[in-house]
């Protein structure tokens, strides 16, 4: 993985649990299995995961399209990057308010 896209990831996991307070975010091992999203958070009665890219231009590995769409069809999963974070971290939020 590509220097800044680790950067990208550990400040987005930092403004993650600000924003979530008490979530649980876990790395996830790609080798594992091949194209997983890199981490899945849960958070009070939801779960969703996030595949960090560099920008967006950077190239889909293989199985990660297929990964992202079958996990946001289960709950929330979104392809995550600088340039669309804001964006997708406020879909996040929207994806884990409370039902009442």
């Amino acid at each position: 993985m590509a220097n800044k896209e680790n950067k990208f990831q550990a400040d987005l996991i930092k403004e993650l649990k600000q924003l979530f307070p008490g979530c649980i975010i876990l790395k996830n091992d790609a080798n594992y299995i091949q194209g997983i999203p890199d981490l899945t958070i849960f958070y009070n009665d939801r779960w969703a995961v996030l595949e960090c890219k560099k920008n967006r231009t950077a190239s889909h590995r293989p199985n990660q399209d297929y990964y992202v769409k079958k996990m946001d069809d289960m709950s929330f999963a979104r392809f995550i990057y600088p340039e669309n974070k804001e964006e997708i971290i406020n879909e996040l939020q929207q994806a884990f308010r409370i039902r009442r």
